[in-house]
């Protein structure tokens, strides 16, 4: 019981000591006004926060995101040609893709991928 003692002790003070030291070791000494100043996207953070947003950026992070979760959705398909009914894939894999081409159309009917104005 005493050696339990003693190994929880010491295992305790060492940890105590690393982490005393890691926060002794971890400060900075030289506080700069532009390294402590949130970064907010290349635009000045003190300055106003009403400047107009352009939407392009907006719609890019859309678009990016979109093509994400179709390339997610799309390789398992890839993956589980060997293993699946092949009636059954060929109709999952065209009604998905149709699906993709319809919102495709969609978008650009609505105008979204036209970038010039």
């Amino acid at each position: 019981m005493l050696s339990i003692f003693l190994i929880s002790t010491i295992i305790l003070m060492i940890s105590i000591l690393v982490m005393f030291l890691a926060s002794i070791l971890s400060k900075k000494t030289i506080i700069d006004r532009e390294k402590s100043s949130p970064f907010e996207c290349g635009f000045d953070p003190k300055s106003s926060s009403r400047l107009p947003f352009s939407l392009r950026f907006f719609l890019i992070t859309i678009i990016f995101l979109i093509f994400d979760v179709e390339i997610a959705l799309i390789l398992p398909i890839i993956l589980i040609l060997k293993f699946s009914n092949m009636i059954m894939w060929t109709i999952t894999s065209i009604i998905f893709i149709l699906i993709l081409l319809l919102g495709l159309y969609h978008e650009w009917n609505q105008g979204m991928l036209n970038w010039s104005n």
